[in-house]
């Protein structure tokens, strides 16, 4: 009788001996009782208890989105746990063994423990771990029985009844046991991985959990949503986030970026750009720099550098700084994940060989007669798990590589954008503004290209290494033969890289210098239609293009060279193979022929792809240099440059001794700037107290402007010291050559500050805009054209100064804003600016102006870099009027305008701002919806040229053709072989091939060949090998002779094309009309000229090459199919059905998103180039933060745009791939039926099965072709859209015109009316005057009463409403545009210098004499400047910025004084001028024009008093016409009442 105590409680239960009742091991295991209680019972029951503590936690009640994934696995793993433990109570209840109390006991507290654990798991749900993996002890209280599990299985699988099918109660124990383990795993796999993101983040941006959503019914608009982040597993893998957008798109109501959705929180370009500027810190810490080089002292802290002065961004003063490799940043950054990318890589090129090793197994039971159909239908299930697997792996690969390249995109554009705003002003003198654009464009998308590349430069070698060995397999040492050729077109192939790469490096070169090139003759349109240069320029931008073209050639056919190499070696590897195999003494057979046939095969695929890797690689490098010589530039050092010890004096302002500043930068510069010609300022010695008003005067080019730049931190201070009190609060900076942003009159005044009405309207009444706005169509809310292009000079300078005010800061930089407007306007912004709205403040003016020195509490005399003398007016002016007339400065080479070195927009548009643009042509650029036009195919179609564009098809039609024949030809062999040979099977041969390691690769013809040559061998049939190998080898030959003429064909077709669009959309361009140029950006331009003709010249060639040879291979293959086994097309009908609504869902969307994609990008060019030509201004007034956000903004929509159109992409493959699985599932079952009816010539099934394998490769690279293809034919659209679209100037000519025409220089209007669009006011309004020949008119007239725009009708930038201009008597809208617009003259408003010569400058097209040129320079008073600077053949500089701007106001009169026109028009040319230069201007144009007829807009009444006649304008219509005396003896003349003002 068994004792009732625990022992004998445990032992009954356990049925074990009394004496040891809970014994660890039995039969050399460890025992069940051990094992169901200690290790089962015991943690299951711990489970329960601790779970149960959960259960009374708070809930939160407004919770509304969807439980993250994580949790409902988890709720689902635990509650199927429970039941399937439940489902093994009942089996051991029927099963009734001895020890059943004891599983049943066991098994009781499993279920309750997981019960109680799902429960818990549902109330943590509704609580605030619901955004987390919720608490640490549930997963280790499962974890603890993790034991029991893995004991319970090994138990079973040794125990021989468990896995018997005869016992099926036992082996149902053993599947629940397996069944357990799985959902185990899946619970801890739904812990590790919760699909959540971070707290209080969503699925749509505005609601946070606790927020109801908009409402309950409507589903939330797309642009609010937040893409991938809080989606589901499942929808994650097929992208099912993705389908509102889609559906969207197919509605065609996908317009603007607001469309779209945000970017998951991880790609945010914030998130991203904060952990690169720390891993860039990281870096610097972890490099060790020697302070030694260092010449300034190291900043005293950090965040008041660069201007970003503005307090609410201190915090975040992200800086790049010291030197650090951009490479070590990069792999720092984005390494880890990138490498981890690799190991998926590795997986999926693994997975990738086990779908054709299972395929062997299918195709060795199709061979082998009466073999079972369980073992044909397992193959075929294996085949659909491993193709599945493969597919969805590769998807998440590609997906999660495009995430990285794009995060890196966001960091280096910032990157780029940040460093441009915080580089010194010299350092970014080296650079002209296009190469820093294409830094950010054309050299970051290289890098970021890099991520795509850099895998599959590791993985070729490796597939490669493979097949080799698979090859030596098959032929031994014979395969040495053919690898020898491959191995030697390795260096021939690094040779064609090498070439390429540098053919790439000059081509890319040639472009910046054809776009920079572009940018100044749309930045100098107007000089250039003024003297009507078109030709000229049209001629150097096609030397440009020729020889970027010539460097193209190169490239495209060297890349043809390398696709026909390629395309001809799997011929000559085969047939070298076979004759080195002959030779060894082996008798060639059939099987080894098409076995070691497809081995060549999959042997060229990483050969051939590999060059391009390697290239991509290589270009990547290449960039990279230059982004990291960018990075390399000195920083601004804000801190190193101004004193930081404030003097004792209160009340100074800013104090200078022996300061010494210079343009070069101080290693360059060798002691003396003047060594370098360029202008140094030295010995500057000044004191200014707090709220005095300053006036510096001097010569043209003395260094006024260089002056302000130093105190802005602009130059370098080569010695001396430098205060400026409350420096931090930044400078009002009003710069000599306004610089506007392309945004309202408003935004430009507020220039980011908060709207202050009284404040903001005693701005706009000190700087005299309020006539201006009311004028204006929209007022205040009218849009500024690109660089102000849509108003008069005086206005810019006006609307600059009001920007200056509006900043309210303590010190007024003023650099000459009086120059550009007229007497009574320059009297009222002195008085009611200058003196009472900045009364108080510290001001420093600039002028040429002396009727306004006299105001100043200081005059600071400037001559050759230097301050000669300070002092009160009284002192000062005498010196000023007694400064000898003939004195040469001689250092003056170069005032630089140290607010805004370069990008002024030349030739001011007409006076009155009534030029303004109505919303939709200035604003967004258009874009174009729905599908492409039949038009686009049509107009590449047509630059190929008809019979070039045919040819290339028919070589592609050959090529094709040649392919299958020769593919059909060996499965002809083979049936010839089946027919010829004896029946019996040759076992030792097929033994040897049957070796599953032969199809480890693609589908591509191996399956074709293989089955029935194992089963059929001729032994002694050498002479018919030799026969079908010679045809087989002519057959090869003919392929590559057509390969070889497509590739070259098509290299030379898209060469053509290129240089056809390009040639077009020159031509119209230059020949559009002056209002397209002023109501259309610049960058807007340029893109076409830029992005998109890369895309012509590059992409589409490329991406259409694919396009051609995939349309071609699905032909060919439907053919052979269709030929070899019809019954095939069956099943691909549906399916074809299935692909085409597939990709018409996908194309809309993909489209519309590929168009917004361009249309972002615009927006973050034309912000980074204005920032580069208004960084003077931006960081004198600390607004570099602000600008940095911005650009910020503009690059996270175009980052949405790009994340969505890979995840569009990502979409279609991953419904594609699961369509090949479909397929080859569908074939390896219909291979096991029709193996019950052995019916088919098994070489055609070999023939169509191997074609139908690569068939869903070939249709998913159909779809992604043609996509990318339509997106690269957007470009084409947007050129075309120009070619034809663009408004032209009127292109006839007068056919009798007489040489001489004007003889005398009559010039009449009558009636003019002229408005510059419809709907707006009339700018000229009914003006009738006649001016004699030989007569000097003054125009005077307040700002927008149409005194340029006289000029502007007399040139006919404009045409007529209503009214005649006769010249000589003859209506000038009868004669050609160049012919008038050559006899005729003008210096416009805006002095407009291309970078060149002075030379090119004053004469482009080489009409004049050397002689001759220095005359005119020696007559406007440049020629020692000129001189200095190397004479004729000195560089003007970008834009002309080696000249001070009143400096190149002389030169562009010097270009008039060369025209020896009878007509004369000047536009306030000489504003910028000091009046002494004045004088003898005036002299010289009296001299030179005494029997011309001159034409003169003043703002300087003395410069017009010895005029003829003067003309005053108002309104545009014609007030007062008589000479000066006579006006001013009339009192209530208006011109009487400007020559009071002006004081002269």
């Amino acid at each position: 009788m068994r004792d009732f105590g625990p022992a004998g409680f445990l032992a009954g239960l356990c049925h074990t001996d009394q004496d040891n009742p809970l014994p660890l091991w039995q039969d050399g295991n460890i025992s069940p009782c051990f094992n169901q209680l200690v290790l089962g019972a015991l943690p299951h029951a711990g489970m329960a208890v601790f779970s149960a503590c959960y259960l009374g936690m708070a809930r939160c009640s407004l919770l509304r989105s969807p439980p993250p994934c994580g949790w409902t696995l988890r709720l689902v793993s635990a509650l199927l746990a429970a039941a399937l433990f439940t489902a093994d109570v009942v089996v051991v209840s029927v099963l009734q063994q001895a020890d059943m109390y004891l599983h049943v006991f066991s098994d009781g507290c499993a279920v309750l423990a997981w019960l109680v654990h799902s429960s818990a798991v549902m109330v943590l749900q509704r609580t605030a771990y619901r955004r987390t993996r919720g608490p640490a002890l549930l997963p280790i209280l499962v974890l603890l029985s993790a034991p029991h599990l893995v004991i319970t299985f090994m138990l079973y699988c040794e125990k021989e009844e468990y896995l018997n099918p005869a016992e099926p109660l036992k082996l149902a124990r053993f599947v629940l046991a397996a069944a357990r383990a799985l959902l185990f795993m899946l619970y801890l796999l739904a812990f590790v991985f919760p699909c959540i993101s971070d707290a209080g983040y969503t699925l749509y941006i505005n609601a946070v959990d606790g927020s109801p959503l908009l409402s309950q019914s409507a589903p939330p608009d797309t642009g609010e949503m937040v893409a991938e982040d809080g989606s589901g597993c499942l929808s994650r893998l097929f992208y099912l986030w993705l389908t509102p957008l889609l559906r969207r798109g197919q509605r065609g109501d996908l317009d603007s970026v607001d469309h779209v959705y945000h970017l998951p929180r991880k790609l945010r370009t914030s998130v991203v750009c904060r952990y690169f500027h720390e891993c860039w810190e990281a870096c610097r810490r972890g490099s060790t720099v020697s302070e030694g080089q260092d010449r300034w002292p190291s900043p005293v802290g950090r965040q008041l550098l660069n201007g970003s002065w503005s307090s609410r961004y201190q915090e975040e003063s992200l800086e790049l700084d010291g030197e650090v490799g951009l490479l070590r940043v990069l792999c720092k950054a984005f390494g880890l994940r990138y490498c981890a990318l690799g190991v998926l890589k590795v997986t999926v090129n693994m997975s990738s060989f086990a779908g054709p090793l299972l395929l062997n197994g299918l195709v060795n039971y199709m061979e082998e007669e009466g073999a079972p159909v369980s073992r044909g239908i397992w193959c075929a299930l294996g085949l659909f798990a491993s193709t599945l697997f493969c597919s969805v792996l590769r998807n998440i690969f590609v997906f999660e590589v495009s995430k990285v390249a794009l995060s890196a995109r966001a960091a280096l554009v910032s990157a780029i954008y940040g460093k441009a705003l915080r580089v010194s002003g010299c350092g970014l003198a080296g650079c002209s503004l296009g190469e820093v654009v294409n830094l950010m464009s054309t050299d970051t998308d290289r890098v970021v290209n890099f991520f795509n590349s850099f895998h599959e430069l590791w993985s070729l070698p490796f597939r490669l290494s493979i097949t080799l060995y698979l090859l030596y397999l098959q032929v031994g040492v014979a395969f040495l033969g053919g690898l020898a050729v491959a191995l030697l077109l390795v260096p021939f192939n690094k040779f064609l890289a090498s070439r390429i790469l540098s053919n790439n490096k000059h081509m890319l070169r040639c472009k910046d210098n054809r776009v920079k090139l572009m940018t100044e003759i749309l930045f100098g349109i107007r000089v250039i239609k003024f003297y009507s240069w078109e030709p000229h320029f049209t001629q150097k931008v096609s030397e440009c293009r020729r020889e970027e073209l010539s460097h193209l050639k190169a490239v495209k056919y060297l890349d043809a060279l390398c696709v026909y190499t390629w395309g001809a070696l799997p011929v000559v590897i085969s047939i070298l193979t076979f004759v080195t195999y002959v030779l060894l003494g082996h008798q060639l057979t059939a099987a080894k022929v098409f076995t070691t046939l497809a081995l060549v095969g999959m042997l060229i695929i990483p050969l051939n792809a590999f060059p391009w890797v390697l290239n991509g690689v290589l270009e990547a490098k290449v960039s990279l240099q230059r982004i990291q010589r960018f990075f390399k530039l000195t920083n601004q050092d804000l801190r190193a440059y101004y004193a930081l010890v404030s003097p004792e004096d209160e009340q100074t302002s800013l104090l200078l001794s022996q300061g010494s500043f210079s343009w070069e930068e101080p290693n360059e510069e060798g002691g003396s700037g003047a060594a370098t010609g360029s202008l140094l300022l030295h010995s500057l010695n000044l004191h200014i107290t707090k709220g005095s008003l300053v006036v510096v005067v001097g010569k043209v080019g003395c260094g006024k402007s260089s002056f302000l730049a130093a105190i802005t931190g602009e130059l370098n201070r080569l010695s001396g010291v430098l205060y400026v009190a409350d420096r931090e609060a930044g400078f009002g900076l009003a710069s000599q050559e306004p610089w506007l942003q392309h945004a309202s009159v408003r935004d430009n005044i507020l220039f980011g500050k908060d709207y202050d009405s009284t404040f903001y309207q005693a701005v706009i009444e000190a700087c005299a805009l309020s006539d201006d706005l009311n004028i204006l169509p929209n007022g205040d809310r009218t849009e500024v054209g690109e660089n102000g292009v849509t108003l008069s000079g005086g206005q810019k300078a006006r609307l600059a100064l009001a920007r200056a005010v509006y900043m309210d800061k303590d010190m007024y930089l003023l650099d000459d804003p009086l120059a550009a407007v007229d007497s009574d306007v320059a009297e009222h912004l002195m008085k009611k600016c200058i003196m009472e709205l900045l009364k108080g403040k510290t001001r420093i003016l600039c002028t040429h102006r002396i009727e306004f020195v006299d105001k100043a509490d200081m005059v600071v005399l400037v001559d050759n870099g230097t301050i000669i003398k300070t002092g009160t007016p009284a002192e000062i002016i005498p010196l000023v009027e007694a400064v000898p007339k003939k004195c040469k400065n001689d250092r003056n080479r170069k005032e630089k305008d140290g607010a805004e070195q370069d990008e002024q927009e030349p030739g001011s548009p007409p006076d009155l701002c009534l030029q303004e643009v109505d919303p939709d042509e200035s604003g967004a650029e258009q874009k174009q919806a729905g599908g492409l036009a039949w038009s686009v195919y049509q107009t590449y179609w047509g630059a190929l040229g008809g019979v070039l564009a045919s040819s290339i098809l028919m070589s592609l039609l050959l090529m094709q053709a040649s392919k299958n024949v020769s593919d059909w030809w060996l499965s002809h062999w083979i049936s010839e072989l089946k027919t010829n040979s004896s029946s019996h099977t040759n076992h030792s041969t097929a033994a040897a091939f049957s070796s599953p390691h032969l199809l480890l690769f693609s589908p591509g013809g191996l399956m074709s060949s293989l089955p029935p040559v194992q089963a059929f061998l001729s032994n002694d049939s050498s002479q018919d090998v030799r026969f079908y190998l010679t045809v087989y080898g002519c057959l090869g030959a003919a392929n590559t002779v057509f390969t070889a003429l497509r590739a070259f064909l098509f290299a030379y077709g898209v060469v053509c094309a290129a240089s056809a669009i390009h040639n077009r959309l020159l031509d119209r361009v230059l020949k559009a009309t002056v209002t397209f140029f002023d109501t259309t950006p610049v960058g807007r331009m340029l893109n076409r000229f830029s992005s998109d003709l890369y895309s012509i010249d590059d992409s589409l060639p490329f991406i259409l090459n694919i396009l051609l040879a995939n349309v071609f291979s699905l032909l060919g293959m439907l053919v052979v199919m269709g030929y070899g086994l019809p019954w095939v097309l069956l099943p691909l009908l549906p399916l074809a059905l299935l692909y085409y609504r597939t990709q018409a869902f996908y194309r809309h969307t993909s489209r519309e998103l590929k168009r917004l994609c361009s249309l972002t990008l615009s927006p973050v060019y034309s912000h980074f180039s204005e920032t580069l030509n208004g960084l003077g201004t931006i960081r004198a007034s600390g607004s570099s933060a602000r600008f940095e956000e911005e650009s910020a903004r503009r690059l996270e929509q175009n980052q949405r745009c790009l994340f969505l159109s890979t995840a569009a992409m990502q979409w279609l493959d991953i419904r594609l791939q699961l369509m090949g699985v479909a397929v080859v599932t569908g074939l390896g079952v219909i291979a096991v039926v029709q193996h019950q009816f052995n019916s088919v010539d098994p070489g055609l099934v070999g023939l169509s099965l191997s074609y139908a394998l690569s068939i869903t490769t070939l249709l998913s690279g159909l779809i992604f072709s043609f996509t990318q293809t339509e997106m690269q034919l957007v470009s084409v659209e947007r050129t075309e859209e120009y070619s034809t679209g663009l408004p032209i100037e009127p292109q006839q000519q007068h056919t009798q015109l007489p040489a001489a025409w004007p003889e005398q220089g009559w010039l009449e209007f009558r009636d003019v009316i002229l408005a510059y669009r419809e709907g707006l006011p009339n700018a000229l309004d009914g003006v009738s005057l006649v001016v004699r020949p030989g007569e000097k008119v003054g125009i005077v007239g307040r700002t927008g009463s149409g005194k340029s725009t006289m000029f502007l009708a007399l040139f006919r930038m404009v045409e007529l409403n209503k009214g005649q201009i006769l010249l000589d008597q003859l209506d000038i809208s009868t004669v050609g545009l160049a012919q008038l617009r050559s006899r005729l003259a003008i210096i416009p408003q805006d002095p407009f210098l291309f970078s060149g010569t002075v030379r090119e400058n004053l004469d482009p097209c080489g009409r004049q004499a050397d002689q001759c040129l220095q005359d005119v320079l020696d007559q406007c008073h440049l020629s020692s400047a000129v001189h200095r600077m190397g004479g004729l053949d000195a560089e003007v500089g970008d834009r002309g910025k080696s000249f001070s701007a009143g400096q190149r106001q002389l030169l562009c009169l010097a270009r008039a004084l060369l025209t020896e026109a009878k007509v004369l028009c000047i536009d306030e040319a000489t504003a910028s001028v000091d009046q002494k230069t004045d004088k003898l201007l005036q002299q010289t144009i009296r001299d030179k024009f005494h029997d011309k007829t001159v034409l003169t807009i003043a703002h300087r009444i003395n410069t017009i008093m010895d005029c003829d006649r003067v003309l005053v304008m108002h309104a545009g219509k014609v007030v007062e016409f008589d000479s000066p005396a006579s006006l001013c003896r009339s009192d209530n003349s208006i011109f009487y009442r400007l020559v009071g003002d002006g004081g002269e």
